[in-house]
């Protein structure tokens, strides 16, 4: 309960749980304040600009009175009900990504940092998988294994999975030769217990607080992916398929690009900004400061 208060007192924290929040509600709210499918086209209102009024014809051909808040895009899809159906993508994209990292990143740092002769094999693996750059190897694995929410989800963490095995090697090296640890293996402790109960638990902080930049960084990279055309496909609504449309006639109607940019850089920014916050109340270097 004190670490919850001292979270809470963080104005990093407060401001990036607020913005999230938001964003979380936006997200599971969007089938009641978006207008309609966000994949629903009308060739009466192409490239409308934001804060258009008429009347859409629905795909089963009623007649819906609408205001085009942000705009349509190209194909007279309604930009405000992407744009909402985009945050859900992300903020999955985020959720998991991180999930995945952290878990498989947690069991073969603890291998590592624990049993030497694994360390040897494992770490070169790992700095061969760092050698090649985030977004290079994201799009190659997209390429192989074809464009799907859980293929870009895995294409994304495989390139931060040595970032959180590098971390945790580091924090279970420190630990692996405490007197508590030594004081297991002399009760002839399995290794598997020592390094649940023992080890783990004393490197759930940084770990948790390395998953938050984890997550912000799977946000940019899925809408850097879907930018480029490489990520999600073109139809399902996502920040960065909506700003790669909308590029095509930016001059005439740059909203299509600034909107979906504007959800873009604050969920990047709270989210970073909870780390920021954790970081400074969990890690002890830090703690002394809140």
């Amino acid at each position: 309960m004190n670490t919850l208060k001292r979270l809470w007192r963080n104005s990093a924290v407060r401001g990036g749980i607020v913005v999230l929040v938001v964003l979380l509600l936006l997200a599971l709210l969007a089938p009641w304040l978006g207008t309609f499918d966000p994949s629903a086209m009308d060739a009466s209102f192409i490239s409308v600009p934001a804060g258009t009024f008429g009347e859409v014809t629905l795909p089963d051909g009623r007649q819906l009175a609408h205001t085009f808040w942000m705009g349509s895009d190209s194909m007279g899809r309604d930009i405000w009900s992407r744009v909402l159906y985009g945050t859900r993508v992300s903020l999955t994209v985020g959720i998991f990504t991180a999930a995945v990292a952290v878990c498989f990143g947690c069991l073969l740092g603890m291998l590592a940092g624990y049993f030497r002769a694994v360390d040897a094999v494992l770490m070169r693996v790992m700095d061969g998988i760092m050698a090649i750059p985030a977004v290079l190897l994201a799009i190659t694995l997209v390429a192989v294994l074809g464009a799907s929410l859980s293929t870009v989800i895995l294409a994304i963490a495989v390139p931060e999975v040595p970032r959180v095995t590098r971390l945790v090697r580091a924090l279970v090296m420190g630990l692996r030769d405490e007197p508590f640890v030594e004081a297991a293996r002399a009760l002839a402790t399995p290794n598997v217990v020592i390094l649940w109960r023992d080890i783990l638990p004393n490197a759930l902080a940084p770990l948790i607080v390395q998953g938050t930049f984890v997550a912000a960084s799977a946000v940019l990279t899925e809408a850097i992916l879907s930018f480029l055309g490489l990520g999600l496909p073109a139809d399902v609504p996502t920040w960065g398929n909506i700003m790669a449309e909308g590029r095509i006639q930016f001059s005439q109607n740059p909203g299509n690009v600034m909107f979906p940019a504007l959800f873009l850089v604050p969920t990047v920014l709270a989210i970073n900004l909870f780390g920021d916050g954790l970081r400074d109340v969990l890690d002890p270097k830090f703690s002394k400061r809140v």
